[in-house]
C-alpha cells in the first residue's frame, strides 16, 4: 500500500488556505523564476488535494440523497 504524504494529511480548509497564500506570492511576483516554479508546483497539488476533498464530499452528498430517497 503507498505511503500517505503530508498533502493527504491536510484538511480542505488547510490546503485552501495554503492555496490561497501561493497564488498571492505567484500575483505579487518579485521571485525567480526557480521560485515561481516551485510555487506553481505547490499549487498544482494543494489544488488536487482540494479537488479529492470535494470529490470525496460529493460522493457523500450523493450516497445521503439515495438513502433519503429509498
Amino acid at each position: 500500500m503507498g505511503e500517505v504524504t503530508n498533502d493527504e494529511r491536510l484538511s480542505y480548509e488547510q490546503a485552501r488556505a495554503e492555496l490561497a497564500q501561493v497564488v498571492e506570492k505567484l500575483e505579487a511576483g518579485g521571485t525567480s523564476l526557480e521560485e515561481s516554479l516551485a510555487l506553481w508546483e505547490r499549487g498544482e497539488r494543494l489544488a488536487a488535494t482540494c479537488q479529492r476533498w470535494l470529490d470525496g464530499a460529493r460522493v457523500r452528498i450523493d450516497a445521503a440523497r439515495q438513502a433519503a430517497d429509498s
